[in-house]
């Protein structure tokens, strides 16, 4: 039986490169953002977990749905699948790991091997409609 942990994330783009980021005590690079709260709409939820996690604030108006993407989630029974529902967005403010992000960086295709599963089927799309190298 397939199970889904739906999450909300944001493709930030510097330089044709993609921003992630890694949690404390793990070694693998996700993308940033998380789960709704009750009630919460995907933007809201974004704006949120963005906040908390990279201390930049997101500019509303310019929450932009990208794609819905599903992979194996990592550390996760098989058949346990991570949804991302994926969005651009400008921000103001300059990204910081905060709240339980250790360490951001920016990576392109070449970069795969610290990447989630969910990371890599972004990167994969990201490069394919010419985001990131």
């Amino acid at each position: 039986m397939t199970t889904y942990i739906d999450k909300l994330a944001l493709f930030t783009i510097s330089d044709k490169k993609l921003l992630v980021v890694r949690s404390r005590g793990k070694s693998l690079f996700y993308l940033p953002g998380g789960k709704r709260e009750f009630n919460e709409t995907d933007h809201e939820a974004l704006i949120r977990e963005i906040s908390e996690e990279l201390t930049i604030d997101l500019v509303p108006s310019t929450i932009t749905y990208a794609t819905t993407l599903e992979a194996q989630a990592d550390g996760k029974p098989e058949g346990t699948l991570v949804k991302l529902t994926c969005y651009f967005a400008d921000y103001d403010g300059e990204p910081m790991p905060a709240a339980e992000i250790e360490e951001l960086r920016y990576i392109d295709s070449h970069d795969i091997e610290i990447c989630s599963k969910a990371a890599l089927l972004c990167v994969d799309w990201l490069k394919e409609h010419g985001y990131i190298n």
